[in-house]
């Protein structure tokens, strides 16, 4: 097995900064130790196959996106990213492991989706990966399948209040799926809205000519959220099931949350990127010369953007420092606008929803730092320590310590990296960073007070020098156990 010694650089985690050395044999790290420690020998830099100097940069566990979906059918068509391109685009951007959803429509068996997704990403992944379980229909199979689980190494299943016809599961089918959580310990991963409610505001908005992405956003409004919020943590208490709402962008939301957790219910929450940046008025509302008003099709999402003047994204920071929510995934679900986006051209519920974001996570929540919405530790907690305690991963992710996979990644507060596609129209190089699917960059013009500097999967590096190292079929599957989180 090859050695690493990664010298010179500050060690950070989720409770503290110091200077360290990081020893890394094989897939694991070996030990932390103090600059110029002799405990293993007098020339450790000599004695090691490789040492990569990480002198003004800080040391980081590999980040853990709990939120990704790879090859996602929605709409008509299907996430652009594959199981290879989105692992390799995340490797990219500091991430070292995602948790992609295994997908069980109504009338499929639960475990026959989960061996589709097995097949779509075994082999494929640059990273480490793992699953949670979408059940989209919750009968007598479905019941009995979800204990069994658990077994698989999926201790987490998502279940939606919107998308009726789709995924919707109404309050009867949530309650009976919850009180399965509740004597097993599975997470119950919530996509809080109102989906029926929602649907008549789309018709109507519709009727009214009123066809544009803008009123995407406008027919999912903060009270469909909020509403659906407070009643999936109703259900939660009168089942003591655990509950961890999904992508939360509406500051009553998490109002609803807070309180929960203020009363020591096991109620836990995720943002995304977009929901801290990005807006109604900005995004939904874009307009371009190319498209025109359907500009905004690039940042639908569901749950939508919301109004900058409504202070939802000041108040989704401030949610991260005070730990009303407890982390940031990317509900990474990238579409094209060519032949997919334009599906909805015309009628903007036909646009398949989502945005990508599995590359820029790390950087994006960075330059909250450097603005000075979140501290470096919080960074460090918010990306990668508290996703590994969550699912089920944590002393083997999430954490720079002996024994741990040494996924590990080398960040630059000195360098600089500019979001945007890569080659311009003509095709000329933009020195911009994108890697993803997709035909256009949704942080276009972004620009980040820092960069990725190496990137270490399980002790391989694979990304270094500003050039990829990895290989697909690198990436092992996570057999995760139940959540370290709760209280």
């Amino acid at each position: 097995m090859t050695t690493t010694l990664i010298t010179g650089g500050t060690v950070v985690s989720a409770t503290g900064r110091g200077q360290a050395d990081v020893l890394v044999d094989g897939e694991t790290i070996f030990a932390v130790l103090s600059p110029g420690s002799t405990l293993l020998g007098h020339d450790l830099s000599g004695s090691v196959d490789t040492v990569i100097d990480a002198t003004g940069k800080y040391v980081i566990p590999g980040g853990i996106d709990a939120h990704t979906h790879m090859e996602l059918p929605f709409g008509g068509t299907a996430a652009i990213d594959t199981f290879e391109t989105g692992t390799r685009a995340a490797a990219w951007g500091g991430t070292t492991s995602i948790i992609d959803f295994a997908v069980q429509t109504a009338g499929q068996k639960v475990f026959d989706g989960l061996a589709a997704w097995h097949e779509k990403a075994a082999g494929n992944c640059a990273i480490d990966y793992g699953f949670h379980q979408i059940v989209g229909g919750v009968d007598a199979d479905a019941l009995d399948a979800l204990p069994k689980l658990i077994d698989e190494g999926i201790t987490s299943y998502k279940m939606f209040m919107a998308y009726p016809g789709v995924f919707y599961a109404d309050d009867a089918q949530i309650l009976r799926a919850m009180q399965v959580a509740a004597d097993t310990g599975l997470m119950t991963m919530m996509h809080a809205e109102n989906g029926p409610a929602i649907d008549v505001l789309v018709e109507q908005l519709l009727a009214q000519g009123k066809t544009d992405p803008y009123f995407h956003g406008v027919a999912r409004a903060w009270q469909m959220e909020e509403e659906a919020t407070h009643r999936a943590i109703m259900l939660a208490n009168l089942t003591g099931a655990p509950l961890y709402v999904v992508h939360v962008s509406a500051k009553q939301a998490v109002e609803q949350l807070a309180a929960a957790r203020d009363h020591g219910q096991n109620v836990f929450g995720e943002t995304c990127p977009q929901y801290l940046y990005l807006s109604l008025e900005e995004q939904l509302g874009a307009v371009s010369e190319k498209y025109g008003a359907f500009e905004g099709a690039k940042w639908v999402c569901s749950t939508p953007l919301r109004s900058k003047a409504e202070g939802h994204q000041d108040h989704m920071w401030q949610s991260l420092r005070t730990n009303d929510i407890q982390m940031v995934s990317t509900d990474h679900c990238p579409f094209c606008m060519k032949d997919q986006k334009e599906l909805g051209l015309g009628n903007f519920s036909k646009i398949p929803n989502g945005i990508g974001s599995v590359e820029h996570r790390m950087d994006l929540m960075y330059q909250g730092v450097v603005t000075g919405q979140i501290t470096l530790e919080r960074w460090v907690e918010i990306t990668s320590t508290t996703p590994a305690r969550m699912f089920g991963l944590y002393g083997k992710k999430g954490v720079i310590a002996p024994g741990a996979d040494a996924d590990i990644v080398v960040y630059d507060p000195n360098g600089h990296t500019s979001i945007g596609m890569d080659v311009d129209d003509d095709g000329n190089p933009t020195g911009k960073k994108h890697h993803m699917n997709m035909d256009h960059a949704a942080w276009e013009g972004f620009e980040i007070d820092g960069k990725v500097d190496t990137v270490i999967s399980r002790g391989s590096v694979v990304i270094q020098d500003d050039a990829y190292h990895g290989r697909a079929g690198h990436g092992q599957y996570l057999r995760r156990g139940l959540s370290q989180y709760l209280v």
